[in-house]
């Protein structure tokens, strides 16, 4: 059985909340759970509204589509979110040049299927933390090409520059990720305002440490707003294989 836990919170510097979450452990059309983290950009509500606007349009593109394959149901979905971004932007002055990230998961028969445009990220934590997800980021192409390490890219002044967006173009190229779930496997989605906060170690021990998952989700919330808390944080943990033992 599939449990999970969703939160998301301000931060200590923001005056808005321009994530936008999505958690639904039942089934949504032909999926048998999505989960979904947005991560808004553009001044005034325009962030907010491109975040709840793109979270709200993917899932009714999967509730309402005959569609049974994740990848092309995700890929529809967020083509249908970008064109219905870019098309209020152009409507709305007040809208023009938002945008969003988005990382959108669903487990499936033991698998679990994501797609993901930007930095938000999720990752897959069990006896290591693993991003499964490659951010759509400047520090991103720079760590690929050798120009720049991971521990030096934390703290480059560009990091919050991403390469691809929900409403940056016409045309949205996401990125799609499969893998089989194991026994004791936990899901972490999230807003870069937990990763920029928090190291991958810190959160993998939070997130093996025990406790509820609300614990666990509320604990990561604090330890990134105890550390500056510069941008909003969202959190959803999962853990699909909740009831299963491993036995060797």
């Amino acid at each position: 059985m599939l449990r999970s836990y969703a939160i998301t919170d301000i931060g200590r510097r923001r005056k808005l909340n321009q994530d936008y979450i999505y958690s639904s452990e039942t089934p949504v059309g032909n999926l048998p759970n999505v989960f979904i983290v947005a991560d808004g950009m553009g001044g005034h509500n325009a962030g907010d509204f491109a975040s709840r606007y793109t979270v709200e349009t993917i899932v009714e593109e999967i509730r309402t589509s005959s569609e049974k394959n994740p990848v092309l149901l995700f890929g529809k979905a967020i083509e249908k979110a970008n064109a219905n971004t870019r098309k209020k932007a152009s409507e709305d002055l007040a809208l023009m040049g938002m945008g969003t990230t988005v990382v959108v998961a669903t487990c499936m028969e033991g698998s679990l299927e994501v797609a993901n445009v930007g930095d938000s990220r999720l990752y897959l934590v069990n006896e290591k933390i693993e991003q499964v997800t490659v951010d759509h980021s400047l520090v991103e192409e720079m760590i690929q090409m050798g120009g720049l390490d991971r521990i030096t890219a934390r703290t480059h002044p560009d990091k919050n520059i991403i390469t691809r967006a929900i409403g940056a173009r016409d045309a949205i190229e996401a990125d799609f990720f499969s893998m089989e779930l194991e026994s004791g496997d936990i899901l972490l989605l999230c807003s870069d305002g937990l990763t920029n906060m928090v190291e991958d170690e810190v959160i993998y021990r939070i997130l093996k440490n025990g406790g509820s998952l609300k614990e666990r989700a509320e604990k990561l919330v604090r330890v990134a707003n105890d550390n500056g808390g510069k941008d909003n944080i969202s959190v959803i943990i999962i853990e699909p294989l909740a009831d299963e033992v491993k036995h060797d």
